[in-house]
């Protein structure tokens, strides 16, 4: 079949154009049966399954599995299909391919599609020795994951602090909430440290921002809470059971009831060997939430030591002042 590839007969459509048709490389086969989305055919699309909600923004940032073939290759040259939780990379920045960022622009989250990158969308005349050859077109698979929208935020990280101070309380909000969300990607792919610099890049433009009334307090105050618990969690993740503590006694000065803040107290009271500190935030953790698995296994977790650690104690003072 004019040099194909297993992988390729599976999804090449057979036409009868006779001797045409088998003068045509695979490539330029299946280009035919593919959508221009360039404008001017040098990057090809055929989408595979459809995505959901709207297409992805300029300056996103983007968490997507992909592999890139060369036109007489079954196995890939590049791919991340394997990783369970790929990395948020961003346009421009991570992604630099440009056949791939304009690929990235027309889909949705969750769509799984095919896409043909012409060389001058690749890697171009000159190629990328030794893996790519000059002037190749490549193929990419690319299933879109999630992405969130990153522009506001770089926007307003570029600017000065007293230019920050100048934005629109309503903007600046949205920035949190949009490092918040990105943190929260980075900690659930257990990059803890990405994720610490996010929230507390978070925390510190909150706790720099001028309030004007009591409505405003609220909303910094709600937002501050949620930063101080994730950074709580991300720094038990890191075994900093000092820094853990201090988060969330700071989430505990602005909901003292909070049963998330107080679980983290009494996890890290209790990495650090003070059980019976970390016995006393976890009941008031269980007066708050009684049913909540976790506070109930850790309670009784902490109880059965501290029941072991008197007995220990007794034991002692009796060796060492015997009747």
């Amino acid at each position: 079949m004019n040099g194909d590839t297993a992988r390729l007969r599976q999804f090449l459509t057979p036409r009868d154009d006779g001797w045409r048709c088998s003068m045509m490389s695979p490539y330029q086969r299946l280009a035919r049966q593919m959508q221009d989305i360039s404008g001017d055919g040098g990057v090809l699309k055929k989408l595979l399954k459809d995505g959901t909600g709207q297409m992805v923004p300029r300056n996103a940032s983007v968490s997507v599995l992909f592999s890139g073939f060369l036109e007489y290759s079954d196995q890939p040259f590049t791919t991340n299909v394997n990783m369970r939780k790929p990395r948020m990379m961003k346009l421009g920045e991570d992604i630099t391919l440009l056949g791939l960022q304009i690929a990235l622009l027309t889909m949705k989250q969750g769509e799984f599609s095919r896409f043909l990158f012409h060389p001058k969308y690749a890697y171009g005349e000159l190629g990328c020795p030794p893996v790519i050859p000059p002037s190749a077109t490549l193929l990419f698979e690319v299933h879109l994951l999630e992405f969130l929208d990153s522009a506001e935020v770089d926007e307003f990280f570029d600017l000065s602090q007293g230019e920050q101070q100048n934005v629109p309380f309503s903007k600046m909000l949205k920035v949190i909430d949009v490092q918040r969300l990105f943190g929260n990607k980075l900690f659930k792919n257990k990059n803890y440290e990405d994720a610490k610099y996010r929230y507390k890049q978070a925390v510190t433009v909150l706790l720099d921002h001028k309030i004007s009334c009591e409505l405003e307090q609220h909303k910094v105050d709600r937002r501050k809470l949620l930063l101080f618990l994730n950074l709580s969690v991300t720094y038990l993740r890191l075994i900093c059971p000092t820094k853990a503590l201090r988060y969330g006694k700071m989430a505990l000065t602005i909901d003292a009831r909070n049963a998330k803040a107080l679980f983290r107290c009494g996890q890290a009271s209790l990495d650090l060997g003070d059980i019976e500190s970390a016995k006393n935030f976890l009941i008031m953790a269980q007066t708050e939430k009684p049913f909540d698995p976790d506070i109930n296994a850790l309670l009784k977790n902490v109880v059965s030591c501290h029941r072991e650690y008197a007995e220990k104690e007794k034991e002692m003072c009796v060796r060492m002042f015997p009747k």
